[in-house]
């Protein structure tokens, strides 16, 4: 169990990594007013996305729910792991919205400014927070 963990929390640095920067590209790629840039940010974005982001997310519901698996009872009645699988859910919410601008970029035809995007990297830093939180002091 504790290399499943291990492994685990591999895959969520990863993934957070990632969720942390594709939107920073996102904001680069918004303020970028020539071809070459935009060009090189659809490549770094598709290569992120598809190369590092889905595969650690994958893993890491994966392997959570591996982990889980080894006390399936405790978990199901406890009340912070069904907020923290709230979280969790708005977080592969979030991923999915990522993908689709990261298509609206990759046609030109994202319409948002690189402000919005500065407030939009935000998310996952108060998902990161809030999961933390629930699943090291188990507030309820």
């Amino acid at each position: 169990m504790l290399w499943i963990k291990a492994f685990h929390i591999v895959a969520i640095v990863c993934w957070f990594a990632a969720l942390f920067y594709l939107p920073r590209l996102f904001v680069y790629h918004a303020s970028a007013t020539d071809r070459e840039s935009i060009e090189r940010f659809k490549i770094m974005e598709r290569k992120l996305y598809r190369g590092i982001m889905t595969p650690s997310a994958i893993a890491s519901v994966v392997l959570g729910v591996w982990l889980m698996s080894y006390a399936t009872e405790y978990y199901m009645s406890s009340s912070w792991f069904h907020a923290k699988l709230t979280l969790v859910l708005l977080l592969l919410g979030y991923h999915h919205a990522c993908g689709r601008l990261l298509k609206k970029f990759a046609q030109d035809k994202n319409t948002r400014s690189h402000v919005f995007f500065r407030w939009f990297n935000e998310f996952p830093v108060l998902v990161l927070v809030g999961i933390c939180i629930l699943v090291v002091v188990k507030p309820f």
